[in-house]
Protein backbone atom coordinates (compact mmCIF):
# COMPACT_ATOMS: atom_id res chain seq x y z
CA UNK A 1 0.00 0.00 0.00
CA UNK A 2 2.77 2.38 0.97
CA UNK A 3 4.64 1.48 -2.22
CA UNK A 4 1.55 2.27 -4.33
CA UNK A 5 1.08 5.57 -2.53
CA UNK A 6 4.67 6.55 -3.24
CA UNK A 7 4.16 5.58 -6.86
CA UNK A 8 1.12 7.86 -7.16
CA UNK A 9 3.06 10.72 -5.66
CA UNK A 10 5.94 10.22 -8.07
CA UNK A 11 3.51 10.06 -10.99
CA UNK A 12 1.91 13.31 -9.80
CA UNK A 13 5.28 15.01 -9.60
CA UNK A 14 6.17 13.76 -13.05
CA UNK A 15 2.89 15.07 -14.47
CA UNK A 16 3.50 18.48 -12.89
CA UNK A 17 7.01 18.61 -14.29
CA UNK A 18 5.70 17.69 -17.73
CA UNK A 19 3.01 20.37 -17.52
CA UNK A 20 5.53 22.99 -16.43
CA UNK A 21 7.88 21.94 -19.22
CA UNK A 22 5.02 22.26 -21.70
CA UNK A 23 4.11 25.75 -20.43
CA UNK A 24 7.72 26.90 -20.54
CA UNK A 25 8.12 25.51 -24.04
CA UNK A 26 4.97 27.34 -25.14
CA UNK A 27 6.23 30.56 -23.54
CA UNK A 28 9.56 30.13 -25.32
CA UNK A 29 7.70 29.46 -28.56
CA UNK A 30 5.66 32.64 -27.97
CA UNK A 31 8.77 34.66 -27.20
CA UNK A 32 10.39 33.38 -30.35
CA UNK A 33 7.54 34.93 -32.35
CA UNK A 34 8.16 38.42 -30.93
CA UNK A 35 10.49 40.18 -33.32
CA UNK A 36 12.11 43.57 -33.55
CA UNK A 37 10.84 45.41 -36.60
CA UNK A 38 11.08 48.76 -38.32
CA UNK A 39 8.28 47.86 -40.68
CA UNK A 40 5.72 50.41 -41.89
CA UNK A 41 2.43 48.55 -41.54
CA UNK A 42 0.13 51.24 -42.94
CA UNK A 43 0.71 53.87 -45.57
CA UNK A 44 -2.65 55.53 -46.17
CA UNK A 45 -2.73 58.69 -48.26
CA UNK A 46 -5.15 61.07 -46.56
CA UNK A 47 -6.29 62.38 -49.94
CA UNK A 48 -7.60 58.90 -50.78
CA UNK A 49 -9.67 58.52 -47.61
CA UNK A 50 -13.45 58.71 -48.05
CA UNK A 51 -14.55 58.09 -44.46
CA UNK A 52 -13.12 58.10 -40.96
CA UNK A 53 -14.73 56.98 -37.73
CA UNK A 54 -13.60 55.93 -34.30
CA UNK A 55 -15.14 54.64 -31.10
CA UNK A 56 -13.79 54.97 -27.58
CA UNK A 57 -15.12 55.43 -24.05
CA UNK A 58 -16.47 58.86 -25.05
CA UNK A 59 -18.64 57.40 -27.81
CA UNK A 60 -18.47 57.13 -31.57
CA UNK A 61 -17.74 59.82 -34.13
CA UNK A 62 -18.01 59.31 -37.88
CA UNK A 63 -17.14 61.58 -40.80
CA UNK A 64 -17.25 61.19 -44.56
CA UNK A 65 -15.87 63.17 -47.42
CA UNK A 66 -17.92 64.88 -50.09
CA UNK A 67 -16.52 68.12 -51.49
CA UNK A 68 -15.31 68.63 -47.93
CA UNK A 69 -15.47 66.63 -44.70
CA UNK A 70 -18.96 66.13 -43.25
CA UNK A 71 -20.11 64.92 -39.85
CA UNK A 72 -22.38 61.89 -40.45
CA UNK A 73 -24.94 62.86 -37.81
CA UNK A 74 -25.34 66.50 -38.82
CA UNK A 75 -24.19 67.96 -42.12
CA UNK A 76 -24.47 71.49 -40.72
CA UNK A 77 -21.65 70.83 -38.25
CA UNK A 78 -18.56 72.84 -39.35
CA UNK A 79 -15.83 70.19 -39.48
CA UNK A 80 -12.25 71.21 -38.86
CA UNK A 81 -10.67 69.68 -41.97
CA UNK A 82 -7.16 70.38 -40.76
CA UNK A 83 -7.91 68.29 -37.67
CA UNK A 84 -9.17 65.41 -39.82
CA UNK A 85 -6.04 65.52 -41.97
CA UNK A 86 -3.87 65.59 -38.88
CA UNK A 87 -5.59 62.46 -37.56
CA UNK A 88 -5.16 60.67 -40.88
CA UNK A 89 -1.53 61.71 -41.13
CA UNK A 90 -0.83 59.33 -38.22
CA UNK A 91 -1.37 56.41 -40.60
CA UNK A 92 0.46 57.79 -43.62
CA UNK A 93 3.70 56.12 -42.50
CA UNK A 94 2.60 54.08 -39.50
CA UNK A 95 5.74 52.35 -38.28
CA UNK A 96 6.25 49.73 -35.57
CA UNK A 97 9.01 48.64 -33.20
CA UNK A 98 7.97 45.02 -32.54
CA UNK A 99 5.75 42.47 -34.24
CA UNK A 100 4.08 39.53 -32.49
CA UNK A 101 3.04 36.97 -35.08
CA UNK A 102 0.19 34.40 -35.19
CA UNK A 103 -1.52 35.78 -32.10
CA UNK A 104 -4.07 33.47 -30.49
CA UNK A 105 -4.94 35.44 -27.36
CA UNK A 106 -5.60 39.10 -28.12
CA UNK A 107 -6.87 39.61 -24.59
CA UNK A 108 -3.39 39.66 -23.08
CA UNK A 109 -2.69 42.78 -25.18
CA UNK A 110 -6.01 44.47 -24.39
CA UNK A 111 -7.20 43.98 -27.96
CA UNK A 112 -10.23 41.78 -27.29
CA UNK A 113 -11.87 44.89 -25.81
CA UNK A 114 -9.83 47.71 -27.34
CA UNK A 115 -9.61 51.20 -25.86
CA UNK A 116 -10.29 52.66 -29.29
CA UNK A 117 -11.28 51.24 -32.67
CA UNK A 118 -10.54 53.33 -35.76
CA UNK A 119 -12.16 52.63 -39.13
CA UNK A 120 -10.76 54.16 -42.31
CA UNK A 121 -12.08 53.67 -45.81
CA UNK A 122 -10.74 54.56 -49.21
CA UNK A 123 -12.36 53.83 -52.58
CA UNK A 124 -10.56 50.50 -52.74
CA UNK A 125 -9.92 49.35 -49.19
CA UNK A 126 -11.12 49.34 -45.60
CA UNK A 127 -8.93 49.39 -42.50
CA UNK A 128 -9.81 48.54 -38.89
CA UNK A 129 -7.21 49.66 -36.38
CA UNK A 130 -7.58 48.58 -32.75
CA UNK A 131 -5.68 50.22 -29.91
CA UNK A 132 -4.98 48.00 -26.90
CA UNK A 133 -2.97 48.25 -23.70
CA UNK A 134 0.13 50.33 -23.14
CA UNK A 135 3.32 48.36 -22.62
CA UNK A 136 5.08 50.01 -19.71
CA UNK A 137 8.19 47.94 -20.39
CA UNK A 138 8.48 49.20 -23.96
CA UNK A 139 6.61 52.48 -23.48
CA UNK A 140 4.55 51.78 -26.59
CA UNK A 141 0.94 50.89 -27.51
CA UNK A 142 -0.29 47.44 -28.67
CA UNK A 143 -2.11 47.73 -31.99
CA UNK A 144 -3.77 45.32 -34.40
CA UNK A 145 -4.82 45.94 -37.99
CA UNK A 146 -6.57 42.61 -38.64
CA UNK A 147 -3.68 40.71 -40.22
CA UNK A 148 -3.29 38.21 -37.37
CA UNK A 149 -0.40 40.08 -35.77
CA UNK A 150 -0.06 42.46 -32.85
CA UNK A 151 2.33 45.38 -33.08
CA UNK A 152 4.03 47.79 -30.70
CA UNK A 153 3.87 51.12 -32.48
CA UNK A 154 6.31 54.01 -32.46
CA UNK A 155 3.60 56.67 -32.44
CA UNK A 156 0.68 56.18 -30.05
CA UNK A 157 -2.60 57.22 -31.77
CA UNK A 158 -4.72 56.96 -28.60
CA UNK A 159 -4.17 60.49 -27.37
CA UNK A 160 -4.86 61.96 -30.80
CA UNK A 161 -8.18 60.08 -31.05
CA UNK A 162 -9.30 60.75 -27.47
CA UNK A 163 -11.73 63.32 -28.84
CA UNK A 164 -15.28 64.56 -28.52
CA UNK A 165 -17.39 66.31 -31.11
CA UNK A 166 -16.46 69.73 -29.71
CA UNK A 167 -12.83 68.96 -30.51
CA UNK A 168 -13.67 68.55 -34.21
CA UNK A 169 -15.42 71.87 -34.76
CA UNK A 170 -13.94 74.46 -37.06
CA UNK A 171 -13.89 77.44 -34.73
CA UNK A 172 -13.91 80.98 -36.02
CA UNK A 173 -10.38 82.31 -36.18
CA UNK A 174 -9.19 85.48 -34.51
CA UNK A 175 -6.55 87.26 -36.59
CA UNK A 176 -3.36 88.93 -35.45
CA UNK A 177 -4.60 92.37 -34.41
CA UNK A 178 -1.20 93.91 -33.70
CA UNK A 179 -1.59 96.19 -36.72
CA UNK A 180 -5.05 97.47 -35.83
CA UNK A 181 -5.71 100.91 -37.30
CA UNK A 182 -9.24 101.59 -36.04
CA UNK A 183 -11.77 100.26 -33.53
CA UNK A 184 -15.48 101.04 -33.59
CA UNK A 185 -17.47 100.31 -30.43
CA UNK A 186 -21.25 99.89 -30.38
CA UNK A 187 -23.48 98.98 -27.47
CA UNK A 188 -22.65 100.06 -23.94
CA UNK A 189 -19.79 102.04 -25.52
CA UNK A 190 -20.29 104.05 -28.69
CA UNK A 191 -17.21 105.72 -30.08
CA UNK A 192 -14.31 105.23 -32.47
CA UNK A 193 -10.60 104.79 -31.89
CA UNK A 194 -8.31 105.93 -34.71
CA UNK A 195 -4.61 105.40 -35.36
CA UNK A 196 -2.30 108.31 -36.06
CA UNK A 197 1.49 108.33 -35.95
CA UNK A 198 3.48 111.48 -35.07
CA UNK A 199 0.26 113.13 -33.99
CA UNK A 200 0.08 116.78 -33.02
CA UNK A 201 -2.76 115.93 -30.62
CA UNK A 202 -0.49 114.75 -27.81
CA UNK A 203 2.78 115.58 -26.09
CA UNK A 204 3.58 111.87 -25.55
CA UNK A 205 5.61 110.57 -28.50
CA UNK A 206 4.42 107.00 -27.91
CA UNK A 207 0.74 107.85 -28.42
CA UNK A 208 -0.69 106.48 -31.68
CA UNK A 209 -4.28 105.64 -30.67
CA UNK A 210 -6.90 108.35 -30.13
CA UNK A 211 -10.54 108.48 -29.17
CA UNK A 212 -12.43 110.46 -31.79
CA UNK A 213 -14.62 113.00 -30.02
CA UNK A 214 -16.24 115.07 -32.75
CA UNK A 215 -13.39 116.95 -34.40
CA UNK A 216 -11.16 116.42 -31.37
CA UNK A 217 -8.77 113.52 -30.82
CA UNK A 218 -8.18 112.45 -27.22
CA UNK A 219 -4.99 110.50 -26.65
CA UNK A 220 -5.07 106.93 -25.35
CA UNK A 221 -2.31 104.90 -23.75
CA UNK A 222 -0.79 102.73 -26.49
CA UNK A 223 0.03 99.97 -23.99
CA UNK A 224 -3.57 99.90 -22.72
CA UNK A 225 -4.98 99.64 -26.25
CA UNK A 226 -2.46 96.92 -27.17
CA UNK A 227 -3.35 94.99 -24.01
CA UNK A 228 -7.03 95.23 -24.95
CA UNK A 229 -6.31 93.91 -28.45
CA UNK A 230 -4.27 91.08 -26.92
CA UNK A 231 -7.31 90.12 -24.85
CA UNK A 232 -9.34 89.85 -28.06
CA UNK A 233 -6.61 87.92 -29.87
CA UNK A 234 -6.20 85.41 -27.02
CA UNK A 235 -9.91 84.89 -26.42
CA UNK A 236 -10.63 81.22 -25.72
CA UNK A 237 -13.24 79.71 -28.06
CA UNK A 238 -12.91 76.28 -26.47
CA UNK A 239 -16.62 75.75 -25.70
CA UNK A 240 -19.40 76.33 -28.18
CA UNK A 241 -23.07 76.56 -27.22
CA UNK A 242 -24.48 76.04 -30.72
CA UNK A 243 -23.09 75.85 -34.23
CA UNK A 244 -26.28 76.77 -36.08
CA UNK A 245 -27.55 79.78 -34.14
CA UNK A 246 -31.11 80.84 -34.92
CA UNK A 247 -32.62 84.22 -34.08
CA UNK A 248 -34.19 82.61 -31.02
CA UNK A 249 -30.86 81.23 -29.87
CA UNK A 250 -29.12 84.56 -30.37
CA UNK A 251 -31.75 86.12 -28.11
CA UNK A 252 -31.27 83.32 -25.59
CA UNK A 253 -27.58 84.19 -25.31
CA UNK A 254 -28.10 87.96 -25.41
CA UNK A 255 -26.42 88.26 -28.81
CA UNK A 256 -29.45 89.64 -30.63
CA UNK A 257 -28.56 92.92 -28.89
CA UNK A 258 -24.95 92.48 -27.74
CA UNK A 259 -23.62 94.32 -24.72
CA UNK A 260 -20.68 95.36 -26.87
CA UNK A 261 -19.77 95.01 -30.52
CA UNK A 262 -16.25 95.88 -31.59
CA UNK A 263 -15.22 96.24 -35.20
CA UNK A 264 -11.47 96.23 -35.67
CA UNK A 265 -9.84 97.37 -38.89
CA UNK A 266 -6.38 95.87 -39.20
CA UNK A 267 -3.66 95.42 -41.78
CA UNK A 268 -1.87 92.32 -43.03
CA UNK A 269 0.70 91.72 -45.71
CA UNK A 270 -0.71 89.86 -48.67
CA UNK A 271 0.91 86.95 -50.49
CA UNK A 272 3.46 89.28 -52.06
CA UNK A 273 4.70 89.96 -48.50
CA UNK A 274 5.01 93.61 -49.44
CA UNK A 275 1.62 95.09 -50.17
CA UNK A 276 -0.55 95.81 -47.16
CA UNK A 277 -4.15 94.68 -47.20
CA UNK A 278 -6.87 96.16 -44.99
CA UNK A 279 -9.21 93.71 -43.27
CA UNK A 280 -12.01 93.80 -40.73
CA UNK A 281 -12.80 91.66 -37.69
CA UNK A 282 -16.08 91.93 -35.79
CA UNK A 283 -16.72 90.52 -32.31
CA UNK A 284 -19.96 90.60 -30.31
CA UNK A 285 -20.08 89.83 -26.58
CA UNK A 286 -22.95 89.61 -24.14
CA UNK A 287 -23.74 88.52 -20.63
CA UNK A 288 -26.39 85.87 -20.03
CA UNK A 289 -29.66 87.91 -20.21
CA UNK A 290 -31.34 86.29 -17.19
CA UNK A 291 -28.19 86.58 -15.11
CA UNK A 292 -27.74 90.18 -16.17
CA UNK A 293 -31.31 91.00 -15.27
CA UNK A 294 -30.94 89.43 -11.82
CA UNK A 295 -27.58 91.03 -11.08
CA UNK A 296 -27.72 93.52 -8.25
CA UNK A 297 -24.22 94.94 -8.57
CA UNK A 298 -21.17 95.08 -10.78
CA UNK A 299 -18.97 93.64 -8.08
CA UNK A 300 -15.69 92.14 -9.26
CA UNK A 301 -16.52 89.15 -7.06
CA UNK A 302 -19.68 88.41 -9.00
CA UNK A 303 -19.54 85.38 -11.26
CA UNK A 304 -20.44 86.11 -14.85
CA UNK A 305 -21.71 83.84 -17.62
CA UNK A 306 -20.92 85.36 -20.99
CA UNK A 307 -21.01 84.55 -24.69
CA UNK A 308 -19.32 85.68 -27.89
CA UNK A 309 -19.97 85.57 -31.60
CA UNK A 310 -17.71 86.49 -34.51
CA UNK A 311 -19.42 88.65 -37.13
CA UNK A 312 -22.34 86.75 -38.69
CA UNK A 313 -21.02 83.34 -37.68
CA UNK A 314 -23.55 80.66 -36.73
CA UNK A 315 -21.39 79.58 -33.80
CA UNK A 316 -22.01 80.94 -30.30
CA UNK A 317 -19.19 80.48 -27.79
CA UNK A 318 -19.13 80.62 -24.03
CA UNK A 319 -16.31 82.84 -22.77
CA UNK A 320 -14.94 83.30 -19.28
CA UNK A 321 -16.28 85.95 -16.94
CA UNK A 322 -12.76 87.37 -16.67
CA UNK A 323 -12.51 87.84 -20.44
CA UNK A 324 -15.95 89.43 -20.53
CA UNK A 325 -14.99 91.92 -17.80
CA UNK A 326 -11.73 92.75 -19.56
CA UNK A 327 -13.47 93.35 -22.89
CA UNK A 328 -16.18 95.49 -21.31
CA UNK A 329 -13.49 97.83 -19.93
CA UNK A 330 -13.48 99.77 -23.15
CA UNK A 331 -14.46 103.32 -22.25
CA UNK A 332 -12.18 106.33 -22.55
CA UNK A 333 -11.11 106.25 -18.90
CA UNK A 334 -10.16 102.57 -19.19
CA UNK A 335 -7.92 103.06 -22.21
CA UNK A 336 -6.45 106.50 -21.59
CA UNK A 337 -3.21 107.12 -19.69
CA UNK A 338 -3.45 106.23 -16.03
CA UNK A 339 -0.69 108.69 -15.09
CA UNK A 340 -0.95 112.45 -14.60
CA UNK A 341 2.25 113.22 -16.53
CA UNK A 342 2.59 111.15 -19.69
CA UNK A 343 5.54 112.64 -21.58
CA UNK A 344 8.97 111.03 -21.54
CA UNK A 345 11.39 112.37 -18.93
CA UNK A 346 13.92 112.79 -21.77
CA UNK A 347 11.64 115.43 -23.34
CA UNK A 348 11.79 117.75 -20.32
CA UNK A 349 13.89 120.93 -20.69
CA UNK A 350 13.08 122.48 -17.31
CA UNK A 351 10.48 122.51 -14.54
CA UNK A 352 9.22 125.50 -12.56
CA UNK A 353 8.04 124.35 -9.13
CA UNK A 354 5.75 126.15 -6.68
CA UNK A 355 5.91 124.69 -3.17
CA UNK A 356 4.83 126.22 0.14
CA UNK A 357 5.03 129.77 -1.24
CA UNK A 358 8.49 129.24 -2.74
CA UNK A 359 9.46 128.95 -6.40
CA UNK A 360 12.23 126.73 -7.74
CA UNK A 361 13.48 125.82 -11.19
CA UNK A 362 15.12 122.54 -12.16
CA UNK A 363 16.90 122.36 -15.51
CA UNK A 364 17.47 119.19 -17.50
CA UNK A 365 20.36 118.81 -19.91
CA UNK A 366 21.49 116.00 -22.16
CA UNK A 367 24.98 114.79 -21.36
CA UNK A 368 26.32 111.60 -22.96
CA UNK A 369 22.76 110.59 -23.93
CA UNK A 370 21.62 110.90 -20.30
CA UNK A 371 19.38 113.46 -18.61
CA UNK A 372 21.36 115.43 -16.02
CA UNK A 373 19.51 117.76 -13.63
CA UNK A 374 20.69 121.14 -12.34
CA UNK A 375 19.43 123.42 -9.59
CA UNK A 376 20.99 126.87 -9.27
CA UNK A 377 23.57 125.79 -11.86
CA UNK A 378 24.61 122.91 -9.62
CA UNK A 379 24.30 119.30 -10.72
CA UNK A 380 21.85 117.42 -8.49
CA UNK A 381 20.75 113.83 -7.98
CA UNK A 382 17.13 113.62 -9.24
CA UNK A 383 16.36 109.90 -9.58
CA UNK A 384 13.75 110.03 -6.79
CA UNK A 385 12.21 113.14 -8.33
CA UNK A 386 11.90 111.44 -11.76
CA UNK A 387 10.35 108.35 -10.14
CA UNK A 388 7.88 110.44 -8.12
CA UNK A 389 6.86 112.54 -11.14
CA UNK A 390 6.29 109.46 -13.29
CA UNK A 391 4.51 107.73 -10.40
CA UNK A 392 1.60 110.16 -10.09
CA UNK A 393 -0.91 107.43 -10.91
CA UNK A 394 -4.63 108.01 -11.22
CA UNK A 395 -6.98 106.46 -8.65
CA UNK A 396 -10.16 107.87 -10.17
CA UNK A 397 -10.83 110.31 -12.99
CA UNK A 398 -12.98 113.28 -11.99
CA UNK A 399 -14.10 116.72 -13.17
CA UNK A 400 -14.48 118.15 -9.67
CA UNK A 401 -12.94 121.56 -9.14
CA UNK A 402 -10.35 121.96 -6.36
CA UNK A 403 -11.65 123.45 -3.11
CA UNK A 404 -8.62 123.14 -0.83
CA UNK A 405 -5.02 124.39 -0.82
CA UNK A 406 -2.49 123.59 -3.47
CA UNK A 407 0.12 121.11 -2.26
CA UNK A 408 2.55 121.61 -5.16
CA UNK A 409 2.44 123.08 -8.66
CA UNK A 410 4.63 122.24 -11.66
CA UNK A 411 5.09 123.96 -15.00
CA UNK A 412 6.94 121.49 -17.18
CA UNK A 413 8.74 122.88 -20.26
CA UNK A 414 9.05 120.30 -23.03
CA UNK A 415 11.09 119.88 -26.18
CA UNK A 416 7.86 119.82 -28.19
CA UNK A 417 6.76 122.50 -30.64
CA UNK A 418 3.06 121.69 -30.32
CA UNK A 419 3.07 121.33 -26.54
CA UNK A 420 5.96 123.45 -25.25
CA UNK A 421 4.69 123.31 -21.67
CA UNK A 422 2.38 121.35 -19.39
CA UNK A 423 1.07 122.48 -16.02
CA UNK A 424 0.34 120.06 -13.19
CA UNK A 425 -1.32 121.35 -10.02
CA UNK A 426 -1.87 119.01 -7.10
CA UNK A 427 -4.45 120.04 -4.48
CA UNK A 428 -5.38 118.56 -1.14
CA UNK A 429 -8.68 116.68 -1.40
CA UNK A 430 -8.96 114.69 1.84
CA UNK A 431 -6.69 112.81 4.22
CA UNK A 432 -5.87 110.09 1.73
CA UNK A 433 -6.29 111.71 -1.70
CA UNK A 434 -5.17 114.68 -3.74
CA UNK A 435 -6.80 116.25 -6.79
CA UNK A 436 -4.74 116.65 -9.95
CA UNK A 437 -5.45 119.53 -12.33
CA UNK A 438 -3.78 119.24 -15.75
CA UNK A 439 -3.43 122.38 -17.88
CA UNK A 440 -6.14 124.09 -15.84
CA UNK A 441 -8.69 121.25 -16.08
CA UNK A 442 -9.53 118.85 -13.23
CA UNK A 443 -8.19 115.42 -14.15
CA UNK A 444 -8.22 112.85 -11.39
CA UNK A 445 -7.88 111.87 -7.78
CA UNK A 446 -4.65 110.19 -6.76
CA UNK A 447 -3.20 108.68 -3.64
CA UNK A 448 -1.82 111.44 -1.40
CA UNK A 449 1.26 109.34 -0.68
CA UNK A 450 2.34 109.83 -4.31
CA UNK A 451 2.16 113.59 -3.87
CA UNK A 452 4.08 113.38 -0.60
CA UNK A 453 6.80 111.40 -2.42
CA UNK A 454 7.05 114.17 -5.02
CA UNK A 455 7.22 116.92 -2.38
CA UNK A 456 9.91 115.07 -0.44
CA UNK A 457 11.92 114.52 -3.63
CA UNK A 458 11.78 118.26 -4.43
CA UNK A 459 12.78 119.21 -0.88
CA UNK A 460 15.67 116.77 -1.02
CA UNK A 461 17.01 118.69 -4.04
CA UNK A 462 16.34 122.32 -3.12
CA UNK A 463 17.25 121.94 0.55
CA UNK A 464 20.22 119.75 -0.37
CA UNK A 465 19.10 117.06 2.12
Amino acid sequence: MKRAKKLYILLGILAAVCLLTFIVSRQEEKKEKIKNSDKVILNIDSDDVTSLSWENEKGKLAFHKEDSWVYDEDESFPVNEKKVKKLLKTFQEFGVSFVIEDVKDYGQYGLDDPLCTIDIKTKDKSYEIKLGDYSKMDSERYVSIGDGNVYLVKEDPLESFNLELKDMIKNDTIPDLSETKAIQYEGEENYQIVYEEDSQQTYCKDDVYFMKDGSELLSLDTLNVKAYLDTVTNLNFGQYMTYHATDEELAKYGLDQPDLTMTMEYEVKNNDKEKVEAKEFVLHISRDPEEKKAAQSDSDEEEITAYARVGNSKIVYKISGEDYKALMKADYNDLRHQEVFTANIEDIKSIDISLEGNDYTLTAKKENDETVWYYNDKKVEADKFETALSGLNVSKFTDKEPSQKEEIGLTIHLDNKTYPEVTVELYRYNGSSCLAVLDGKPLALLDRSHVVDLIEAVNAIVLNE
